[in-house]
């Protein structure tokens, strides 16, 4: 049982399938919450403001940074991605595991600001072949959106050392069951405490 909040912060290469490993979590067990993140950019087909993203103009994102009520924030691909601090305290407080389906460096500062109540895990490719063909068949992105998530590749994976664990994304199942024996030691470790 979870005396406090969880952060778990996952983060991967674009392509890597973090958004479908959180959706599987978030079935699997009731103490899963999702961040709710907010971006500049616009939305795609079927995602809904306050559901998927807080759709902020850039103005309204600004502000949020000049009165610090941004954890993390980061200008990908010309638009701006951040997590509110809010969403963080308040699912501390209620005892919750927060998911952050999140950028490497945003991970990072959350680890970071929270050290005592993260865990973040990084999730790896099988191989870049296969993220290359992931990202392909998502069919969201173009041929030069590509290219520029595929050269980013390296930075991020080296980057990877500086998470607490570190998972190929294999097989969905097993990447899930990896994860959850995470939580189960963590909850372990703070009830003994």
């Amino acid at each position: 049982m979870i005396t406090k909040g969880l952060l778990l912060p996952i983060a991967a290469p674009s392509g890597t399938g973090k958004t479908t490993v959180c959706r599987q979590l978030l079935e699997q067990d009731e103490r899963f919450v999702f961040s709710i993140s907010a971006t500049t950019r616009e939305p795609r087909k079927m995602e809904r403001d306050g559901v998927d993203y807080y759709f902020l103009s850039r103005e309204q994102f600004k502000a949020h940074i000049r009165q610090h009520k941004l954890a993390e924030y980061e200008q990908v691909f010309e638009n701006y991605y951040g997590t509110l601090r809010s969403t963080l305290d308040e699912t501390l407080a209620a005892g919750k595991i927060l998911l952050l389906d999140i950028d490497v460096k945003g991970a990072l500062a959350i680890k970071n600001l929270y050290p005592e109540q993260t865990i973040s895990v990084f999730l790896l490719p099988p191989s870049q072949a296969e993220l290359l063909r992931r990202l392909k068949g998502r069919d969201t992105e173009d041929e030069q959106s590509i290219a520029i998530r595929n050269a980013r590749i390296p930075a991020e994976i080296k980057l990877a050392e500086q998470f607490d664990r570190q998972i190929v994304n294999d097989k969905l199942d097993h990447t899930v069951d990896a994860i959850m024996t995470i939580i189960k030691e963590y909850t372990k470790n703070d009830t003994n405490s």
